[in-house]
């Protein structure tokens, strides 16, 4: 079995998120302090709530400086909905604040009159995921299918070529998935998104980069 740490910083839907590494082959530890990664070969960042709240968490238990190191040092990284906006450089949700910075670029929010123009805020339920070409092997299994997403902001990296996938929601396309080298974030939610979400996750766990 693959050994993963969920960090736990009071924000994500563990619950959910284990329950599913578990069913593809993960270990899961929660881990709330550096201490608590050692020995884990995998790392997966969830997120529910503010961006804010998230950076502000991570920094008070000193996981923000111990994920920076590890992605560094070439562990595997996951980052689910918040905490794959938790990876970029900043966010816009409610001010201005300053993220993990492994990938750049922002989190910016949708337009403001996407409700005028019919569409929801936020973008909640199924939808497409479009990997670019050559897929990426973690998102290989998603060909064809959709996922669950629930978010307001999305994340824009500098680098397009950060971008692994995109989605399109009201006319707009963003980064459904982000990544490079061992890192990869997705903005929908793989323990709500049912098979796809299951395979997405157990690719994640035969990953290596």
């Amino acid at each position: 079995m693959k050994s993963v740490a969920l960090i736990d910083y009071g924000m994500g839907n563990l619950h959910s998120v284990a329950k599913a590494l578990e069913r593809v082959g993960g270990r899961v530890r929660l881990a709330k302090t550096p201490e608590d990664m050692e020995g884990c070969a995998r790392i997966v960042l969830p997120g529910v709530g503010a961006f804010r709240d998230c950076m502000a968490a991570l920094k008070a238990s000193g996981m923000d400086e111990a994920l920076i190191s590890r992605a560094r040092s070439g562990a595997p990284m996951l980052g689910i909905c918040l905490g794959m906006q938790a990876m970029m450089s900043r966010s816009f949700e409610f001010g201005e604040h300053r993220g993990l910075g492994l990938i750049a670029g922002d989190v910016v929010p949708f337009p403001g009159d996407f409700p005028a123009r019919g569409c929801k805020i936020p973008h909640m339920g199924w939808n497409d995921v479009t990997p670019r070409e050559p897929a990426h092997p973690v998102l290989a299994p998603l060909a064809g299918r959709q996922v669950y997403y629930v978010h307001s902001y999305y994340c824009a990296p500098a680098d397009e070529a950060h971008a692994l996938a995109a989605c399109d929601y009201g006319g707009v396309r963003f980064a459904a998935v982000i990544g490079r080298d061992n890192l990869i974030g997705v903005q929908f939610h793989p323990e709500k998104s049912q098979q796809a979400g299951l395979a997405l996750l157990e690719a994640f766990l035969a990953w290596k980069p």
